[in-house]
């Protein structure tokens, strides 16, 4: 049973292979998709084939971190205890100014003024030693 002091942990992601160069990068406070060797495409999340062109080499590249909320839900429910304290929270679509889109939370914004189109900049958050991931916050 936990107490008030001791709250329940968040889960971590599990890094695979395919997606542990995003995380490597996001440690390094770094924001980074992956690029078609045969086409150019960029893609996220990482995959082993491009859907454009069907190739199957890619590298890794930074991106500015700048977008705008594609789409978001707000979380009214925790679907696990470590989310209980912060709901509810939003869960956003990030289109990045590049083209990619990525599933992330915004930060540092009243729900009440989350819209489509809202820009946004990534911020860092290190959650654990191992593990840095990337939010995104109302960007002016």
């Amino acid at each position: 049973m936990t107490t008030p002091i001791d709250k329940p942990a968040k889960p971590l992601p599990q890094v695979g292979p395919d997606m542990a160069p995003f995380f490597a990068a996001a440690r390094r406070h770094e924001l980074v998709v992956q690029r078609c060797a045969g086409c150019g495409t960029l893609r996220f999340p990482a995959r082993s084939i491009c859907s454009r062109c069907l190739a199957r080499d890619a590298a890794w590249v930074a991106v500015s971190g700048r977008g705008t909320v594609f789409s978001f839900a707000v979380m009214h429910q925790a679907n696990h205890p470590g989310f209980a304290a912060e709901t509810p929270y939003a869960v956003v679509v990030i289109e990045l100014d590049e083209g990619p889109r990525v599933l992330s939370n915004l930060v540092d914004c009243a729900l009440a003024d989350i819209r489509i189109g809202l820009p946004v900049e990534v911020v860092f958050d290190e959650v654990a030693p191992e593990v840095t991931l990337p939010k995104f916050r109302p960007h002016v």
